[in-house]
């Protein structure tokens, strides 16, 4: 392996990588011009429910799952 090659390829790799780097900081000082918009705080999952909102939910899935089980009843039987 010729040692005088890779160094030279070395030094070109370099001089490349501090040409993207130099841009790449110049795009971000333009970039950091431009005022960035926020998403406002908005929360990201689930919204947590109060006692009363849980005790809502329930009522309404017993209600629901008792006309399920009404429905699945095979007729004759009651």
């Amino acid at each position: 392996m010729d040692l005088y090659k890779a160094i030279q390829d070395l030094y070109a790799e370099k001089e490349k990588l501090e040409r993207v780097i130099v841009s790449l900081e110049e795009l971000q000082r333009t970039a950091g011009a431009v005022p960035v918009l926020s998403r406002g705080g908005k929360r990201r999952g689930r919204k947590s429910m109060n006692a009363a909102e849980r005790q809502e939910v329930s009522e309404r899935m017993k209600k629901y799952w008792a006309s399920r089980r009404k429905e699945k009843q095979p007729p004759g039987r009651s």
